[in-house]
């Protein structure tokens, strides 16, 4: 990452930043996760089932995936100030059109708009609290703009989900315009213009980008973070069907999982500022505990909850693998960043899929844990692999420096 000196901003203004960014991320993180809670309404309200309901979450997720890397290439030369305002007034447009949402196609593409600028706001929003932090407590801010992602578990998408089952799901919505539009009326308030930050060009950001510490960064999340989701997909039939809790006792391992998140943004930013690359390591070493200890924990709703919180802390690996990035990306900063978040919508995806199928290959409900132990498993063999790549190139550089 080059080296450029931070502003110079008070604690306070720095702090109001850092929530003013986290707010968008709660903006994103309550509108990414609420149709879970509300596909029984809108597939009654549009007239279609709910598994067609549920390929409109997918439609979000293919525009993180899409949005991410497309954007930050676009936007490699725009003053992040600007980049952010436009980032989250896009992200209001996009829920606007889904509350406003007509039938089920257009509810669809307006879900897949949605989704665009979700992880280049992220990245973004991660390179300017890196930026005006000092260089010791990068991940601790880092971890603070995500913690707007983990309080919208928490917080947001329960409300927003009680709120659409009283008055109907397009307020949910609603909510989040609002949010959204806060969000870029207190950047626009409290981020200064012209941060310092270095600029770059498309070509630049493409070159330094496809290199292997950042693929194999991306690889970590990507791969090792589905284990989270593979639980937490299967969480409330795995209650049902074998812990033997009612519906009543789902919200409260919702809650449970909204705490662990929370603590697991938190840790993953104070890990890195003390342990580094590592902390990815000792985050998924833990995982791989936790989610193999979770078919016996499930059997009991007073074993379930710690551990459904534990599996939470995963998240830790967020602010942990965005930082390294930051190091080992070069010029491909924004880029980079962004598909940060796209690689954690993979995982959204992957996780889901290989417990499905053993599910459905007669394993169990509890088979999710051991599947998400293996894929742990799989993100410390490429967290090997880049720990390995990282001291090949460091002894190269020590032995064209001898040769000098």
């Amino acid at each position: 990452m080059p080296a450029t000196s931070p502003p110079v901003l008070s604690p306070r203004h720095v702090a109001l930043i850092l929530f003013a960014l986290a707010m968008g991320g709660f903006a994103i993180g309550t509108s990414e996760f609420v149709v879970m809670g509300l596909i029984s309404e809108i597939a009654r309200d549009l007239g279609v089932t709910e598994p067609q309901v549920g390929h409109v979450v997918s439609s979000y997720a293919l525009g993180v995936v899409v949005g991410a890397p497309l954007l930050a290439i676009l936007g490699a030369r725009q003053p992040r100030r600007r980049l952010l305002l436009w980032f989250m007034a896009f992200y209001a447009f996009g829920n606007l059109g889904s509350a406003l949402a007509a039938d089920y196609p257009t509810l669809m593409l307006s879900r897949f708009i949605a989704g665009l600028p979700h992880g280049a706001y992220f990245g973004v929003a991660a390179l300017v609290a890196a930026h005006i932090s000092p260089p010791e407590q990068r991940g601790t801010a880092v971890g603070r703009v995500m913690l707007g992602l983990s309080v919208a578990l928490l917080i947001g998408n329960p409300l927003a989900t009680w709120l659409g089952q009283i008055l109907g799901w397009r307020y949910a919505f609603g909510v989040v315009v609002a949010v959204a539009l806060a969000t870029v009326a207190m950047t626009a308030r409290v981020l200064p213009a012209g941060l310092g930050a270095p600029r770059t060009d498309a070509m630049r950001e493409l070159r330094d980008f496809n290199r292997a510490p950042v693929w194999l960064t991306l690889g970590i999340g990507g791969i090792g973070f589905a284990g989270m989701f593979s639980v937490f997909s299967y969480l409330a039939p795995t209650l049902e069907h074998v812990t033997g809790t009612g519906p009543g006792f789902v919200p409260i391992a919702l809650l449970a999982f909204g705490v662990g998140s929370v603590i697991g943004t938190l840790l993953g930013g104070w890990l890195f500022d003390r342990f580094g690359f590592r902390a990815a390591a000792l985050v998924l070493g833990g995982a791989v505990v936790v989610l193999l200890l979770y078919p016996l924990a499930a059997q009991s709703p007073w074993t379930i909850l710690p551990v459904v919180a534990a599996t939470a802390c995963m998240g830790a690996l967020g602010p942990i693998l965005q930082s390294h990035l930051m190091d080992v990306a070069r010029d491909a900063q924004t880029l980079a960043a962004a598909s940060h978040h796209a690689a954690f919508n993979f995982a959204n995806a992957l996780g889901p899929w290989l417990g499905g199928m053993a599910i459905t290959d007669g394993y169990g409900w509890t088979v999710t844990g051991p599947v998400g132990a293996a894929t742990a498993i799989a993100g410390l063999l490429v967290y090997a692999l880049a720990l390995r790549e990282r001291r090949t190139a460091a002894t190269c550089i020590v032995h064209v420096a001898d040769a000098d």
